[in-house]
């Protein structure tokens, strides 16, 4: 849950907010939600993120109706009732044994009360033992002196001591695991147990950390206090994952050609994919942002990607940049580098081809040149009367048509896969011919083959793209097709192979959550 006035994360700017994630219902999500598909190995949907933009628009939907029967409408109870209806909703929706909540932000920011008081509430009616509060806080350290300090968390848990919420447990996020002595004064200050006291330090990777907070005690004590079945986690096949992505034999580096280069955040599906498909590969991946405006400013820079294992050119809107993510894939085609694209990257590589190979010298897309005498990019026909921006592009799974005998049926080994989308614009229908003419091969499409959702040179090491996000539907221990073909294909180069080789012998989400997303739209 966030404070956040934005009914939903679609019209957030990536560097104010990080990446939009995509659910399989079309959700468009707070980064948050990401992390716990990926950790949890399930599918969330878009009625597990609430704003308060949504509970507001609710609200106030049903005054303007007279639900509220000439009530006054008020923040307590109207607002606090329509967060916890929203969660026992879904609660109810998924029949689970424990729902997770995350109130996000920082405590005593005005926009997070309703949602705390919401939680003070749930407790009242749910009763102490099936409630379970658990505040993670800062814990800093003086580079001077080494020495943690517990004051910013001693802090935040009397503010919500003061709002009527006092934890059960404490999870301190540090650099270092704490020593006895900080340890013992959060849970003196805080008012919880010592064995209430947990440590989230600074790791290889992310993924070690479940491992880490379980050996603390951290599952045990949850079990206990909810009265759940004390039962020993099975940590073997987790702590090979997370083992693979920090320890490997071989090392590929990625130049990530975009637009959000100053903030990692606003590709972290993307970073993770490729570091899952890393893994696999037996390889570690390093990331370099670069942003592409450098390439336009002079292309004397493109230099610069000499220095990389391949080139990925991932989503993204508007024309910033999009010359030099042009130039990019131009440089990737013509050295031979591996060369993923991803939606917007998909797009501009079709244009690279329309303008470089078929000779189209103006090809584009009409998101960035309305006028463009060649539009090979153009608005699906469908939005062309759209107007509101939140909400209504082409969301979520839909399914794909891979064709045989190509590149992409050799990585996703079915017929038929179910991808997630965010896009407004596609590969414009008039200009198919043409570039299947030169030597592009769209390998994937709709099931009506009314949209091209795949395209691959086959005269390249390896290039290829999709409209689709793949990264959101990439897990630890199961990488997507498309991000494992890339890394594979720049480890095999690098180690002096004619062509690359893939065995695709992992598990990937190729069926869609939701019977909704039947149609080729």
């Amino acid at each position: 849950m966030t404070g956040s006035l934005n009914v939903d994360a679609g019209t957030m700017n990536p560097y104010a907010h990080g990446e939009v994630f995509v659910t399989e219902d079309g959700g468009e999500m707070d980064l948050d939600l990401g992390s716990y598909e990926r950790f949890l190995d399930i599918n969330v949907l878009k009625d597990q993120n609430i704003t308060t933009g949504q509970i507001y628009w609710s609200a106030i939907d049903k005054e303007r109706r007279g639900d509220y029967l000439g009530r006054c409408v008020q923040i307590i109870p109207h607002i606090t009732d329509e967060i916890k209806a929203r969660i026992r909703s879904v609660a109810d929706r998924s029949k689970v044994d424990v729902v997770l909540i995350e109130v996000g932000g920082t405590v005593g920011d005005i926009e997070g009360l309703p949602f705390l008081e919401a939680i003070r509430q749930l407790r009242l009616e749910e009763g102490f033992m099936n409630t379970l509060f658990v505040h993670v806080g800062l814990v800093p350290v003086l580079d001077a002196t080494s020495e943690y300090k517990t004051k910013p968390i001693q802090h935040s848990v009397q503010e919500l001591r003061r709002i009527g919420i006092q934890p059960d447990a404490i999870v301190a996020r540090c650099r270092e695991p704490l020593s006895g002595e900080p340890r013992k004064k959060i849970a003196l200050f805080g008012s919880v147990e010592d064995k209430a006291v947990f440590c989230s330090p600074n790791l290889r990777s992310i993924y070690e950390l479940p491992i880490t907070l379980d050996e603390q005690g951290l599952g045990a004590f949850i079990c206990e206090r909810l009265g759940l079945p004390k039962r020993k986690a099975e940590w073997s096949q987790w702590y090979q994952i997370a083992k693979s992505l920090v320890e490997a034999p071989h090392e590929v580096k990625v130049a990530m050609c975009g637009k959000y280069a100053r903030l990692a955040d606003a590709y972290i599906s993307v970073n993770e994919a490729l570091r899952h498909a890393g893994a696999a590969c037996g390889a570690s991946v390093q990331i370099d942002w670069i942003e592409t405006e450098k390439f336009e400013e002079d292309q004397a820079n493109l230099e610069m990607l000499s220095h990389f294992d391949c080139i990925l050119v991932p989503g993204g809107f508007g024309a910033r940049g999009t010359e030099g993510k042009i130039l990019a894939i131009k440089y990737a085609r013509e050295q031979n580098m591996p060369f993923l694209g991803i939606c917007l990257g998909f797009q501009l590589a079709t244009a690279e081809v329309a303008r470089h190979i078929v000779g189209l010298e103006k090809a584009n897309s009409t998101e960035i040149d309305p006028h463009s005498p060649n539009p090979v990019i153009d608005l699906l026909p469908e939005q062309k009367a759209v107007t509101l921006m939140g909400g209504t592009m082409r969301l979520g799974a839909y399914p794909v048509k891979v064709r045989p005998k190509t590149l992409a049926s050799q990585l996703y080994q079915r017929e038929i896969i179910y991808e997630r989308h965010r896009h407004r614009y596609e590969v414009n229908p008039a200009y198919w011919s043409e570039l299947v003419k030169h030597g592009l091969v769209l390998s994937g499409t709709t099931l009506d083959e009314r949209r091209i959702e795949i395209l691959e040179l086959p005269s390249h090491y390896f290039f290829f793209a999709t409209q689709f996000h793949p990264e959101f539907k990439s897990r630890p221990g199961k990488p997507d097709p498309a991000y494992y073909g890339f890394i594979k294909s720049a480890l095999d180069k690098k180690l002096g192979k004619s062509t690359p080789s893939f065995d695709v012998n992992f598990e990937y989400a190729a069926a869609a959550t939701l019977a909704t997303k039947q149609s080729s739209y």
